[in-house]
């Protein structure tokens, strides 16, 4: 799972109705009314920030200053502390995977479909990734790496993801990965 993700799941799932409807009031010049007006959850709203590119893993400024303004102290502790990159409580580890995962997203770009194909996918789950998400590359790149977990099963191993990476002569990342 990607951890930005799982902190915005995670800070939506502890909004109250209220706190959802002052955190659109205060996003209408950002987003548009049109736009927020459908928003039923905060998973929605983060969704539009990721995807305007006003939350990222590198840029949680607008997300601090909304949990400010709404008075969730604790919630703001938690986008700090993960800012810090602090390590994840003991009951709260990641899988192997999700640090492999994000790295990969990071540098892969536009060569995310050699390195799905090196990896097996069925060119047809590509395609539907590609339509899903035409304009967001970091998006199709996680969400092929999502699709190729849930098709390996337990037989996903990172290693597999770097014999990949280096057949797709994308040895940096490899050497990202490793590290």
């Amino acid at each position: 799972l990607d951890p930005l993700r799982s902190l915005l799941h995670s800070i939506s799932s502890h909004l109250s109705d209220k706190e959802l409807s002052d955190l659109k009031f205060l996003l209408r010049d950002k987003i548009g009314k049109r736009k927020l007006d459908p928003v039923q959850s905060g998973q929605g709203l983060f969704s539009i920030l990721m995807e305007q590119r006003e939350i990222a893993r590198d840029n949680l400024e607008l997300l601090k200053k909304l949990l400010q303004h709404i008075k969730r102290q604790d919630l703001l502790s938690d986008v700090v502390q993960f800012e810090e990159q602090q390590p994840p409580a003991p009951n709260d580890q990641p899988d192997e995977h999700e640090e492999p995962i994000g790295v990969i997203c990071d540098y892969v770009g536009r060569d995310w479909k050699r390195l799905m194909r090196a990896l097996g996918m069925p060119e047809v789950k590509l395609d539907k990734i590609e339509a899903a998400y035409p304009f967001q590359l970091d998006e199709k790149v996680f969400q092929a790496l999502r699709e190729w977990k849930k098709w390996m099963g337990k037989d996903a191993e990172v290693a597999e993801l770097i014999k990949a990476l280096r057949s797709c002569r994308l040895n940096f990342v490899a050497d990202k990965v490793e590290a």
